[in-house]
C-alpha cells in the first residue's frame, strides 16, 4: 500500500490539462478503433521524412533545405505584388504546425475527391475546424498567413530510386489562388473558394501518399515536432524487415528533428518527451531506446492498414 499515494498522483498528472486528457482519450479511441483508409488523412512520403521549419525563419530567409536519407526537400519563397503599393515582396517560408496541417488537408481533399481542384468552403471557420483547430481569432490570421506562404512557394522534392537514380520533381504546390493585402502591410492574406494543385504535384501525391490517422493529427496539432515524428514513424515502421529491426543514432535523429537545437542534451530531452506523446497516438509503434546510442525501430503495422486499392482509386 506504500505506493498508493504516488500512483494516484501519477494518474492525476496524466489529466492535469485539457490537452493531456484529449490526447489520452484520442489515443485510446485509436487503439480500440483503428483508422480505415476511407477516413484517413494523407501526406506526401517525402514530407514524412523531411520537414518544414518549426518556427518562422524570418522574412530575409527565402530558401529552406532539409534532407534525410534518400529524400530531400527544398522550398523557395517567391515575390508577390502588393496591388496597393505596386511593390514585389517576399511572403516568407511556411512553418510550424498550421502549415503542416494545411498541407495534410490539401493532400487529403485532393486524394479523396480524386481531383487537383480543392473546394475550400467560403467560411474560414469551417476550414479551420476541418484541420483540427479552434475557431479563435488568432487562428484565422495564422491559417491565412500560412496558406499565403504555401501558395507562393516553389518546392523541389528529390529522392533516390531503388536503381540509384536521383529523381527531382520541382513544382509550385498551388496553381491558382487569390492574394490580397489588408491595411497592415505586414499581413498577407490568401483565401479563395477553390485552390488548384499543380498537375505535377497531384500526380506525385497519388503515387507517394502516406495514409495517416486524422484523429492523431488533431491530437498533435500543437506540436510541429510531434507531427513530424508521427508521420516519420507512419511512413517508416511498416517497411522495416521484421527479423532485423533498424537502428537510428542520436546524431541522425538530431539531424532530422533537431533543427534549432544546439545542445544534444536539450534535444534528447525534448525528443524523448515528444516521442512519448506521439506513441500515445500510435500505440502499435514498436521501438526501444539504446542507452547513449539512439533507438532501435521494429516492424510495426501502419496507423492505417494498407488498403486493397491504391489512393488513386479511392473515389
Amino acid at each position: 500500500m506504500a505506493n498508493t499515494k504516488d500512483d494516484k498522483t501519477k494518474v492525476v498528472s496524466l489529466f492535469d490539462t485539457p490537452m493531456k486528457r484529449e490526447r489520452y482519450e484520442v489515443g485510446i479511441d485509436i487503439w480500440r478503433n483503428p483508422g480505415q483508409i476511407h477516413n484517413a488523412a494523407f501526406q506526401h512520403s517525402v514530407l514524412c521524412q523531411t520537414y518544414l521549419p518549426y518556427r518562422d525563419p524570418g522574412d530575409d530567409v527565402t530558401l529552406w533545405e532539409h534532407s534525410q536519407g534518400k529524400a530531400s526537400l527544398n522550398i523557395q519563397c517567391l515575390k508577390e505584388k502588393n496591388p496597393e503599393t505596386g511593390e514585389f515582396i517576399y511572403l516568407g517560408l511556411p512553418y510550424g504546425t498550421k502549415a503542416r496541417l494545411i498541407m495534410a488537408y490539401l493532400n487529403t481533399q485532393a486524394i479523396k475527391n480524386q481531383s487537383p481542384v480543392i473546394d475550400v468552403e467560403s467560411s474560414i471557420t469551417s476550414f479551420i475546424k476541418s484541420i483540427g483547430l479552434s475557431n479563435k481569432g488568432k487562428n484565422f490570421a495564422e491559417v491565412k498567413e500560412q496558406l499565403a506562404r504555401i501558395a507562393a512557394s516553389v518546392i523541389t522534392l528529390n529522392y533516390i530510386t531503388d536503381d540509384q537514380r536521383s529523381l527531382n520533381v520541382r513544382f509550385s504546390l498551388v496553381k491558382k489562388y487569390d492574394l490580397w493585402f489588408p491595411k497592415d502591410e505586414k499581413q498577407r492574406v490568401l483565401w479563395a473558394s477553390r485552390i488548384q494543385l499543380t498537375d505535377d504535384y497531384y500526380k506525385e501525391l497519388l503515387e507517394h501518399a502516406v495514409p495517416l490517422d486524422e484523429r492523431a493529427l488533431g491530437a498533435l496539432k500543437n506540436s510541429a515536432m510531434g507531427l513530424d515524428i508521427y508521420t516519420w514513424l507512419a511512413q517508416r515502421l511498416h517497411r522495416i524487415n521484421p527479423s532485423k529491426g533498424q537502428f537510428v543514432s542520436w546524431q541522425n535523429l538530431k539531424d532530422q528533428f533537431g533543427s534549432g537545437y544546439g545542445s544534444m542534451r536539450k534535444f534528447k530531452q525534448v525528443f524523448r518527451h515528444t516521442l512519448a506523446i506521439v506513441h500515445g497516438q500510435y500505440l502499435r509503434a514498436k521501438f526501444k531506446e539504446i542507452e547513449n546510442k539512439g533507438y532501435m525501430l521494429e516492424y510495426s503495422p501502419p496507423p492505417i492498414e494498407k488498403p486493397m486499392i491504391s489512393v488513386g482509386q479511392l473515389k
